[in-house]
């Protein structure tokens, strides 16, 4: 009987192993959590053929056990690889015999200071729980970053002040350019739900300059993992009977993390560096103080790094036979395997290095880490029967959707012309409070989209980026809303 092995808890190890056992009731799978909870997916839709969509629970690790007659759950911390026995051994010395492994031990949080407990990172249910509380009695918060995770706290978050500190010129910019995130801005500082304004404000169409900067429009900061809705149905309040206020700090980091007494010195050193109309009197003791690269001086309660993931690679890094690529995770094959025979990794602590699809990349997402887990439990199994197996679909197009400030957010292909240069064309429509649309455009065919709010075009723009139709005789009329651009390319 074939052994197979997997190692995480995370949503590409569930995967892969409840995909395992789909493809292989008769073999044997184990799965080593770390974690006393295994994340479940559930609520799936899917979009369009390469757009899913879906919620994660955490549930028991008894979950699988009951579930999966073939799947073995054991709650332990894998400690030493041996590749040339075919052996796990965890940290109380089980020894775990396997014929095929797949990695999927995840990321965590960059925290820009792990010395202070006043820094954190948010990642799973026991740090929700901890932000949580620490959010329960505080009056101001520091928050770092400037992916989804940061994006949707500053939103969610209520009866507390917020100093949202990034280090670029315009908001949620891992995921949007200035434009959408212009568009996006209005709901964190206007309360309450308005009338929506109906009226078409306008269709552009915009060409490079050679002076046009790539970071302009072409951002590649890829972030953090997100959870799938994660802050829903969470008390995410702070002590302040009044509502959220929030400042943001725009183009600076953190560049130092100062007690009570090193806030007190530094103040007396240099009185300019506090920015008094953001931060309380001298005579308020803050818990934590935040020094920024602008030369301004935060107090506040806590403050929530939110500035990426590092792959989770303690098993393998002394390891010479594993290779690791530069964002840090273990480089895999286009079958999901590593330099290392009989071993794979899958989801946020593998690192892509195949060759991509012209309209892939891989971002540290939870939809990336489903659709990898699953793929590598089909090539274990291709790989135990001697047969071969075509990469999945989804590795043909880069296609999220989420939710972000209450809008529903598909992002397609090279979105923000990741790959592109300045050779592109740009095409947006924006209607107040209710859509914008970004296409992107190469030599007159479409190579990514940004949709936002209700449009139902996601399935349009996914099939015009894969079928690469000259859409140069069509310009700006492409995106005109009297135009039923679904019915037009059906």
């Amino acid at each position: 009987m074939v052994k197979f092995l997997v190692i995480g808890g995370g949503i590409a190890g569930v995967t892969c192993a409840e995909q395992l056992s789909a493809l292989r009731s008769d073999c044997q799978i184990s799965l080593i959590s770390s974690s006393p909870l295994i994340k479940a997916v559930t609520n799936f839709q899917q979009y369009a053929r390469s757009l899913e969509k879906f919620t994660v629970e955490e549930r028991p690790l008894s979950t699988l056990n009951n579930q999966y007659s073939n799947i073995a759950v054991f709650h332990k911390t894998a400690k030493n690889l041996d590749s040339s026995k075919h052996t796990l051994t965890t940290e109380d010395g089980e020894i775990f015999q396997y014929d095929k492994l797949c990695i999927c031990s995840g990321a965590s949080p960059k925290i820009i200071d792990s010395k202070s407990d006043r820094v954190i990172g948010i990642r799973d249910t026991e740090s929700v729980t901890h932000f949580q509380n620490l959010l329960a009695n505080s009056k101001r918060v520091m928050i770092v970053g400037n992916g989804g995770i940061a994006t949707e706290l500053v939103h969610e978050i209520t009866n507390c002040r917020i100093i949202w500190t990034i280090k670029d010129d315009s908001i949620s910019s891992t995921f949007f350019d200035v434009g959408a995130g212009q568009f996006l801005l209005p709901k964190l500082f206007t309360p309450g739900d308005e009338e929506p304004d109906n009226t078409l404000s306008k269709r552009m169409k915009f060409t490079l300059d050679d002076d046009t900067s790539d970071s302009d429009l072409a951002k590649n900061n890829f972030g953090s993992a997100l959870g799938p809705d994660w802050s829903r149905n969470l008390k995410i309040s702070g002590g302040l009977s009044e509502s959220q206020v929030l400042q943001v700090e725009y183009n600076c980091e953190v560049a130092s993390i100062l007690s009570y007494s090193e806030y007190r010195n530094l103040l007396s050193l240099d009185s300019n560096n506090t920015d008094e109309k953001v931060s309380s009197s001298s005579s308020n003791v803050w818990p934590i103080y935040v020094k920024l690269t602008n030369g301004k001086l935060y107090g506040c309660d806590f403050v929530i790094s939110a500035t990426g993931v590092t792959p989770n690679i303690d098993l393998v890094k002394n390891d010479p036979t594993f290779q690791i690529g530069k964002d840090g995770g273990i480089v895999v094959d286009d079958h999901m395997k590593t330099r290392v025979a009989n071993i794979y990794a899958a989801g946020d602590v593998c690192c892509a290095g195949w060759d991509h699809a012209p309209h892939w990349f891989q971002m540290r997402l939870w939809t990336q880490a489903r659709q990898m887990g699953s793929y590598a439990a089909k090539c274990m199994v291709a790989d135990t029967e001697n047969d071969s197996i075509s990469m999945d679909f989804c590795f043909e197009l880069f296609a999220h959707v989420t939710k972000f400030f209450d809008y529903k957010v598909v992002l397609l292909g090279q979105y923000n012309a990741q790959k592109l240069g300045k050779d592109y064309e740009i095409l947006l429509r924006c209607t107040k409070d209710m859509e914008f649309i970004k296409v992107i455009l190469h030599k007159g065919r479409m190579y990514g989209a940004i949709i936002i709010g209700e449009t139902d075009l996601e399935e349009t723009f996914e099939n015009l980026i894969l079928n690469q139709m000259d859409l140069s005789r069509f310009g700006e009329s492409l995106l005109d809303p009297s135009i039923d651009i679904e019915d037009y390319f059906d």
